[in-house]
């Protein structure tokens, strides 16, 4: 059912009449998600804090991101939202201790983008909240002070990345007794590039310091305005993946929405939702995208026409067909697009993107959507030489799927991406059909990947019990699935995502909410 408030706006003199969609709360699935995170933290706080991640079933931890706390940083904004005063008091103790000096031995290689969503998107996101609609969880103003502290130390280290020759960053810093340096890399990814903008913009917004912001931007000029765009941009505004660090231009032609360039261009809207006055090219270039997506990569299986996927590339002439879980927030961006720019094209495109990755969670056996599929395209011959049909041992589930997971493809990592469109999806029309969809979800993550005192990733979504643990409960499992679980079926609080034109919050890619900076949009 879809419930629809009709208002009135006046721009310009024009009356525009604009859907604004009501929506409905569930106080009893609220706290189902509350109790999921709870479990998993106190799990976490038991076993694993202050250290990165919990193993659940062996009851230990690994620092696997630099052994800062990933976890906590990552839970806060979570906590936050749900009200958790005593996870909220932890993590805020927590952070003030943290030294990013140093790492954890064994764990010297620090990822410049995932401490940017992590670390940084987490410290900038509980400041917003604790300085602002939230101060009532801030046990002290100087706790909060020190929350902003740290973010400027963590990225004042994390600077010396950009320090190249064109300025696009080295992805990898390396910790040792005399202090960090950066890795060998000659080259750096779209996502890792562009994947920074919103966080370093932030933080100068905050600060008034406008070195974190220039330095991202002129990084990011390297992907908006390509150098090669005979090698770099194969279709009007969809680009390659890899780029050169010395000068700045592409090394190949391939890409799309899965890992590796995703968040580039979720990146290209978020900004112009943060602020439209400076960052209407991000706009303009995130247009330019969709619409060549739509007209180049929009694919439909053989076996389900009804079906849409967007294809990877390698170039403008080879399309590949194959997607990933990591590419199933592409309908949640598709939307809020269209909200943003009343372009109803992009929502309805965006909803039949969602409609699919939500049948890659129906068709398996756990009720989860698997890490890779492939499919057969209706539109190129099927003897064409990327348009391969499934192996014999898919051919039935392919009939009924429209899509088949690959031998070593079936696994779920406590992803995020299907949940997170279909929140964008309830937002934008109160159809409460996509929270249903979000609730069968959950349980059926809470039902398989439940695994000793938390949560783990499992082997294969389509075998029952998901085939076997890895014993490791994902930090993003706290920031992102639990809070977009919990946000679908929540109350309206300021952060929620609406359609009518006056959202004043912006999600990074970690699902950390920040105060938007421009004209609410």
């Amino acid at each position: 059912m879809v419930n629809s408030i009709w208002l009135s706006a006046i721009l310009g003199g024009a009356c525009l009449v604009v859907a604004q969609p009501s929506y409905v709360s569930h106080p009893d699935r609220q706290d189902a998600v509350k109790e999921a995170f709870q479990r998993s933290w106190d799990g976490y706080y038991q076993y694993a804090f202050p250290n990165d991640t919990l193993r659940p079933i062996s009851k230990t931890y690994s620092n696997d991101r630099n052994g800062w706390g990933a976890s906590a940083v990552d839970a806060i904004s979570t906590a936050l939202i749900m009200g958790k005063q005593d996870v909220i008091t932890q993590i805020v103790g927590h952070i003030q201790e943290i030294d990013f000096g140093a790492t954890a031995p064994g764990s010297e290689s620090v990822s410049l983008f995932e401490t940017t969503i992590r670390y940084l998107g987490g410290l900038l996101s509980a400041y917003d909240f604790l300085s602002g609609p939230l101060s009532e969880y801030a046990t002290d103003q100087a706790s909060v002070d020190k929350i902003l502290q740290q973010a400027i130390s963590l990225a004042d280290i994390l600077s010396i990345a950009f320090d190249t020759p064109s300025g696009v960053p080295i992805n990898t810093l390396i910790y040792s007794s005399n202090g960090y340096h950066v890795g060998g890399d000659t080259t750096n990814g779209i996502a890792t590039i562009g994947t920074l903008v919103l966080e370093w913009t932030h933080l100068s917004d905050i600060t008034g310091d406008d070195r974190y912001a220039k330095v991202t931007q002129v990084a990011e000029d390297y992907l908006l305005n390509v150098r090669n765009p005979e090698v770099g941009e194969p279709f009007p505004g969809l680009i390659g993946t890899d780029v050169n660090i010395t000068d700045g231009t592409f090394t190949d032609s391939g890409g799309g929405w899965n890992g590796g360039t995703d968040s580039f261009y979720e990146y290209l809207i978020k900004m112009y939702v943060y602020d439209q006055d400076r960052f209407g090219e991000y706009k303009d270039r995130w247009i330019a995208a969709v619409d060549s997506s739509i007209k180049y990569l929009a694919s439909h299986p053989t076996s389900r026409p009804d079906v849409t996927f967007l294809a990877a590339y390698d170039g403008p002439n080879d399309l590949a067909f194959v997607s990933t879980h990591l590419a199933c927030f592409d309908g949640g961006n598709f939307i809020l697009g269209g909200l943003t720019l009343d372009n109803d094209q992009y929502t309805q495109f965006g909803l039949e993107l969602v409609e699919s990755c939500h049948d890659t969670y129906t068709a398996t056996v756990t009720g989860i959507g698997p890490e890779v599929f492939y499919w057969q395209d209706s539109a190129l011959p099927a003897n064409a030489s990327n348009n391969n049909p499934p192996p014999s041992d898919a051919t039935d589930f392919y009939a009924a799927a429209g899509f088949w997971i690959p031998s070593g493809g079936g696994s779920y990592v406590l992803r995020p991406e299907v949940i997170e469109s279909f929140y964008y999806a309830y937002r934008a029309t109160g159809d409460t059909k996509y929270q249903d969809w979000a609730w069968e979800a959950f349980l059926n993550i809470n039902e398989t990947c439940s695994a000793g005192v938390g949560f783990s990733s499992i082997d294969n979504v389509n075998v029952a019990g998901g085939g076997g643990f890895d014993d490791f409960q994902e930090s993003f499992w706290f920031a992102e699935v639990l809070k977009y679980s919990y946000l679908i079926q929540a109350d309206e609080a300021p952060w929620q995502v609406n359609a009518a034109h006056d959202n004043t919050w912006v999600f990074n890619t970690e699902a950390h909410p920040f105060l938007a900076k421009g004209t609410p949009i």
